[in-house]
């Protein structure tokens, strides 16, 4: 009976100790460590290497438009998606329409608009964020819905050099 209570309270011991370990490995973090940037550049608040010095990844643009009238540039490559994910929800929690002015971005807040320029045209194309990515490839900065990529000329072309502003709205 003694031998069987100590294996009782060495058990009562063992969950004592193991049960606040086990939920604090459970627990989420809550500090991110943001888009990884290519080497050169400056970390900015699209998270990724800028055109302009300065800038800080607390600037925060948010759907309002760049900050303190900021014009952070990111450098990168453009891809776009279609038709195979129509209907299908995004991040943001909408259904994708690839016919409207719609992208993919790794860290910009949902609702955010941005201008994506094409580097080798000079061709711009205005979007909101609702969707997260592209994955896969670190210098494929945003996903464009079919409609805006043909805005630019990049469903055929399928990928493209572009930069991207954070804008105030569609205009």
């Amino acid at each position: 009976m003694v031998a069987m209570g100590n294996r009782g309270m060495a058990l009562g011991v063992l969950l004592l100790v193991a049960l606040p370990l086990a939920s604090a490995a459970c627990a989420h973090h809550t500090e991110s460590p943001g888009a990884r940037a290519p080497a050169t550049g400056v970390e900015t608040p699209l998270g990724g290497p800028s055109t302009q010095a300065g800038g800080s990844p607390d600037d925060g643009a948010g759907a309002g438009g760049a900050p303190g009238g900021r014009s952070e540039v990111q450098v990168g490559y453009a891809t776009w998606y279609g038709g195979k994910l129509a209907g299908h929800k995004m991040s943001n929690g909408e259904r994708f329409d690839p016919s409207k002015m719609t992208a993919a971005h790794r860290t910009l807040p949902f609702g955010t608009w941005v201008e994506v320029k094409r580097v080798d045209t000079g061709q711009t194309v205005r979007v909101r964020i609702t969707d997260r990515g592209p994955w896969g490839h670190e210098d494929r900065i945003i996903d464009l819905a079919r409609a805006a990529a043909s805005k630019i000329d990049l469903v055929k072309a399928g990928l493209c050099k572009v930069e991207v502003r954070v804008v105030s709205g569609p205009d």
